[in-house]
C-alpha cells in the first residue's frame, strides 16, 4: 500500500492566488462559513437543544420556570412556563448597577412562595458563563427585597449572593455598598408590603446552574438552603462556547438572542406552535414558511380573549388594554385609543369621551408621543372634572397593552389625578418631579407585572410632565 506524501504549504494554491480576480478570498471564506454556521435552522436546533437542558433542570429540582423576557421564553415548552420576569442585564453591566423601579417583578414572589422556589431561564452570547441579568441585577434584586422585606432577621440573609468565578469580590462589594441606596429608592415608591410579605415565609437566596453542572449534586444542596430560604434559581440555558463557533457543528451560544437580526418576525409562542415544522424545512424554505405561519398566528390572536380584556391600573379609574379591547370598554367611559398609524392631529376628537391619537409604531411613535400627550391630558381631564367619582372610567388602549397605553396611562395619572386620586384642578397643576412619576409608575407595574414601556416611551412622559408649562 503506497502512503501518499503530505502536500506542502508552498504547494498549496489559495483562492486569491489562483489568478482568477473574482475569485474568493480567504477572508470572504471565513465570513461566509461564519454566516452558514449562524443560519436561521442552526439557531433553531440549538435553541431546541438548550431547551432540552431547561427541562432537565426543572425535573431535577422540581421548580417552576419563568422566561426572563425578551428571549427567555423560546426555551421553555409552553406548557411548562408558569411566569415571566423583566431582569435586565444592562442594570448588572459593571459600573452601571442598578435596581430597577421600572420592572419591579413582585409578581414573581406569589409564584416562588406557593412553589418554594422558582427556575428564572435565560442565555447570554458566545465566551460567557451567565448573562449579567442572572450574575448580578438577580442577586441584587433579591438582596434589596430581604433587606426590606426581612429587616429584623439576621445580617446573613441580607447579603449579596453572587456566582463564584463570574463576578469578582471588588465587583460584589461595590453593588454591596449600593444596596442602602437602592432600598431607599424601593421604599420612596410607597408600595403597600405587607401583600408581599404574606406571600414569603423566607429570604430569597439565588443559585445559579448552566450545563456544565452537576444536576444531582444541586438537588442535594437545594434540600438544605430550603430550610432558610426559598431558592430562586439562575438558569443560563445556553451551552458555553469559548472561542469560535465553527467547531460546534452547528450550535450556537445564545441563539434566541437579538432575534431581530435574524428570525424574519418569529417569535417564541410561534417557535413552540410549529416547530417540527421548522425544523423540517430547508434553510431556503425558512423565510416563506415564517412569513405564513406569523401572518396566521397573528390573524389567529385577534381571537385571543386576554386581548378582549381590560385592567385597571391606577385608583381613579384608570384602566389599559389592546385596541381589540374596544368593545369591552364600559359605556360611558373616556376612550384613548392609541393607533399605529399616524393620523392628523385635526382628525384625533371623535366625541367629548373618544379620542383616536395615531402616532405610528415603536420608537418612532414613543417619540412622537412627547407632542401627543398634552392634547391627551387635557382631553381626559375635562371628561373627569365633569364625570362622577364613583362611576368614572379612563380607558387607554394601544396595539399591545404593554408600551403605549402605559405611558399614556402613567401621564394621565399624574396630570390629572393628585397623590390622593382627587382631579386635579388647572391652578393645582404644579410642577412634577422624577420621584413622584416614579412613585405612580410603581403603582401601574404592580398592577399589570408584565407591562413593559420602553425607555422611549418613559422619557416622553418624564419630558411633558417636567416641562408641560413651558
Amino acid at each position: 500500500m503506497t502512503i501518499p506524501k503530505p502536500t506542502l504549504l508552498e504547494n498549496i494554491i489559495f483562492p486569491s492566488q489562483s489568478g482568477n480576480s473574482s475569485g474568493h478570498n480567504f477572508s470572504k471564506i471565513l465570513g461566509d462559513l461564519k454566516k452558514s454556521n449562524l443560519s436561521i435552522t442552526n439557531r433553531l436546533k440549538s435553541i431546541l437543544a438548550d431547551a432540552n437542558f431547561v427541562e432537565q433542570v426543572a425535573d431535577s429540582l422540581s421548580l417552576p420556570l419563568v422566561a426572563n423576557e425578551r428571549c427567555g421564553s423560546w426555551y421553555i415548552d409552553p406548557q411548562l412556563k408558569k411566569g415571566s420576569a423583566y431582569f435586565k442585564s444592562t442594570d448588572g453591566h459593571t459600573g452601571q448597577w442598578k435596581f430597577s423601579c421600572r420592572r419591579l417583578n413582585l409578581h414573581l414572589l406569589e409564584l416562588i412562595g406557593k412553589e418554594n422556589g422558582c427556575i428564572i431561564v435565560d442565555s447570554t452570547r458566545r465566551g460567557k458563563r451567565h448573562p449579567d441579568a442572572l450574575s448580578k441585577t438577580i442577586p441584587t434584586w433579591c438582596a434589596v427585597l430581604n433587606r426590606v422585606l426581612f429587616p429584623d432577621n439576621p445580617s446573613s440573609c441580607h447579603q449579596l449572593f453572587v456566582p463564584p468565578n463570574t463576578v469578582s469580590d471588588s465587583e460584589a462589594a461595590q453593588i454591596t455598598a449600593l444596596l442602602p441606596e437602592f432600598v431607599s429608592s424601593f421604599l420612596a415608591l410607597a408600595i403597600d408590603l405587607q401583600p408581599l410579605r404574606d406571600h414569603l415565609q423566607k429570604p430569597l437566596r439565588p443559585l445559579w446552574v448552566t450545563q456544565e453542572d452537576d444536576l444531582s449534586l444541586l438537588a442535594e444542596g437545594l434540600d438544605s438552603i430550603r430550610q432558610e430560604f426559598h431558592p430562586v434559581v439562575c438558569c443560563t440555558s445556553s451551552r458555553r462556547v469559548v472561542g469560535t463557533e465553527l467547531g460546534e457543528g452547528g450550535y450556537i451560544q445564545g441563539a434566541g438572542d437579538d432575534t431581530e437580526n435574524w428570525a424574519l418576525g418569529l417569535t417564541a409562542p410561534v417557535w413552540w406552535k410549529y416547530k417540527e415544522e421548522l425544523l423540517d424545512a430547508t434553510e431556503g424554505e425558512l423565510p416563506e414558511l415564517i412569513k405564513s405561519l406569523v401572518e396566521k398566528e397573528g390573524l389567529a390572536g385577534c381571537g385571543d380573549a386576554r386581548n378582549h380584556q381590560l385592567t385597571q391600573v391606577a385608583a381613579p379609574g384608570i384602566l389599559v388594554g389592546t385596541l381589540q379591547a374596544v368593545d369591552a370598554v364600559p359605556e360611558g367611559s373616556c376612550l384613548v385609543a392609541v393607533l399605529p398609524k399616524p393620523t392628523d392631529k385635526s382628525e384625533w376628537v371623535k366625541s367629548d369621551t373618544h379620542i383616536e391619537v395615531g402616532l405610528g409604531k415603536n420608537k418612532i411613535a414613543s417619540r412622537v408621543l412627547r407632542e401627543a400627550l398634552p392634547e391627551i391630558c387635557k382631553f381626559v381631564s375635562k371628561y373627569a372634572q365633569r364625570s362622577d367619582e364613583e362611576k368614572r372610567k379612563i380607558v387607554v388602549l394601544c396595539e399591545t397593552g404593554k408600551d403605549l397605553s402605559m405611558g399614556v396611562a402613567l401621564a394621565i395619572y399624574c396630570w390629572c389625578f393628585d397623590a390622593s386620586g382627587k382631579v386635579r384642578t388647572e391652578e393645582a397643576k404644579e410642577g412634577f418631579n422624577k420621584t413622584g412619576i416614579r412613585v405612580k409608575l410603581g403603582h401601574i407595574m404592580t398592577a399589570v407585572p408584565d407591562a413593559n414601556p420602553s425607555r422611549a416611551t418613559l422619557q416622553s412622559v418624564n419630558s411633558f410632565l417636567m416641562d408641560w408649562r413651558k
